[in-house]
């Protein structure tokens, strides 16, 4: 048994090395090959014809601020559409029919799409509203967005850089970040992935990912890489990887950003990560074969394949989590194995592998990045307590089931600061998923685990235990919390 615990623990903090390191490799061309990318004039050129799609579905509380934002781009009347695509089921209907309604008075040119079901949901009406585009570029907007008046002007010149530049896809800036120790961990994860790896993927010439909003596409592309599909969760990264192995370009543009609105309630977090988890291993089952069978070079498939796959971190975190306990016991009440936890020691480097990837992120970004980083280990720990959620969404996206799954879209309640609140509104979850209770009974395992490590002075497993219990039990406690107060106010 000691042996099996001990391979199976080496083994799961290999794979957790492998991914962890890759932020060594992003900092370290982020240091070498770091630069501002040029702002381009929209005045050299005449300025082609835009739509602007809005897939929402029940977002009663900004479907107004999206349109008025949207409609206040800086660009000609003339040469712009706007499509709300609305699969919604609820009295966002009508209000958003009252809105379009008015924009349409004042001269826009503004259309609300409408379908009969939501089949292929969020890919589905991006598909549907492109039969009707008018637009040479498609930009898109999720509803928690809110463009500044320059987005096309900074975006649409990259375009005429060439012929084969397919998707410009912007920084996402963070409304609410202030607003709790969620939004802020949050904002962090996302700093991380959109100031260091896209950046530097993109300038390496690996390939990346559309975020599936805050960013244009040339509809040639789209069409020429086979269109919005449906088969995975994720139709922002399958159709970002088919049409740049079709040879398209993407560029990132980190210097031009658009304000988005953080889930402020954790369930609604819950539901997202689950969402993009999942999506990203059913993109990786789909994807990867084509990946490999293309005449592109081998480095571009293997960092094609850790970006695909990266999320199969997550049960190999919980792996590690369940065996952190016994390797303590092991170690103490085992046999000899100190060349064995000698080893051990050398997995350090990917905390801070991770450690330094997030602060550069933050010193690129924030001019208060010292403050900011502080959280670093608050944020840890909450990502190793979304290991449950997010394991599960891994082994679901790679065994699959036979019925497609449903996307569920996250809720957004227009929180912008701390007097804000989502309390008493529609669309917060009140219904407790089993993972809960895994997450419940881990937090009780560490309690167990912390008190062991303290009894047998193992000073170096004690920080990783408490990151354990703090993230297990957060996350659990949030969980049950947000979805009790939902159930209250709902009565």
């Amino acid at each position: 048994m000691e042996q099996a615990i001990l391979i199976s623990a080496f083994l799961a903090l290999c794979v957790l090395f492998a991914f962890g390191t890759q932020g060594l490799w992003l900092i370290s061309y982020y240091r070498k090959s770091r630069r501002t990318v040029a702002i381009l004039p929209s005045n050299d050129f005449e300025l082609p014809p835009v739509t602007v799609q809005l897939p929402i579905f029940n977002e009663l509380y900004v479907i107004d601020r999206l349109i008025d934002t949207v409609c206040a781009l800086d660009y000609p009347k003339n040469k712009i559409q706007f499509q709300v695509l609305d699969d919604s089921t609820d009295e966002t209907i009508a209000l958003t029919a009252s809105l379009v309604e008015q924009k349409q008075r004042e001269g826009f040119d503004i259309v609300h799409i409408r379908r009969s079901n939501r089949s292929g949901f969020k890919a589905g009406a991006l598909r549907e509203g492109l039969k009707s585009a008018t637009g040479e570029f498609i930009a898109i907007f999720d509803a928690d967005f809110v463009p500044r008046s320059d987005f096309l002007r900074l975006t649409i010149p990259y375009f005429f850089t060439s012929e084969r530049i397919g998707m410009v896809q912007t920084r996402w800036e963070h409304l609410n970040s202030e607003y709790s120790v969620l939004t802020r961990a949050q904002a962090i994860a996302l700093d991380g992935h959109f100031a260091i790896e896209q950046q530097m993927r993109n300038s390496a010439g690996f390939f990346i990912n559309f975020n599936g909003t805050a960013g244009v596409w040339r509809k040639s592309c789209i069409e020429d890489a086979g269109n919005w599909q449906d088969d995975t969760l994720t139709e922002d990264l399958d159709l970002s990887y088919r049409a740049q192995l079709r040879g398209w370009k993407f560029k990132y543009l980190n210097n031009v950003t658009t304000p988005a609105e953080l889930p402020s309630e954790i369930n609604a977090l819950k539901s997202q990560q689950f969402r993009w988890t999942k999506g990203a291993i059913q993109c990786a089952k789909k994807t990867l074969p084509s990946v490999w069978k293309a005449k592109i070079p081998l480095k571009l498939k293997l960092q094609s394949t850790i970006h695909l796959s990266s999320n199969i971190v997550f049960p190999f975190i919980l792996l590690t989590a369940l065996f952190n306990v016994p390797l303590v016991l092991i170690k103490n009440n085992g046999g000899n194995h100190d060349q064995y936890f000698t080893i051990m020691a050398v997995f350090v480097l990917s905390s801070i592998s991770s450690f330094l990837f997030y602060l550069y992120s933050q010193k690129d970004i924030h001019a208060d990045w010292q403050r900011r980083i502080f959280l670093f280990p608050v944020f840890m720990a909450g990502s190793m307590g979304f290991a449950v959620n997010n394991s599960k969404a891994v082994f679901e996206g790679f065994f699959g089931r036979k019925r497609k799954s449903e996307f569920t879209r996250t809720p957004k309640y227009k929180i912008t600061d701390k007097k804000d609140d989502w309390k008493g509104k529609k669309y917060t979850a009140t219904k407790l998923e089993w993972t809960i209770i895994v997450e419940t009974l881990l937090t009780l395992y560490f309690v167990f685990g912390v008190i062991m490590s303290v009894y047998y002075l193992e000073i170096a497993a004690i920080p990783f235990q408490l990151m354990f219990l703090g993230g297990f039990g957060s996350v659990a406690y949030m969980s049950i919390k947000h979805a009790l107060l939902s159930r209250r106010v709902a009565a």
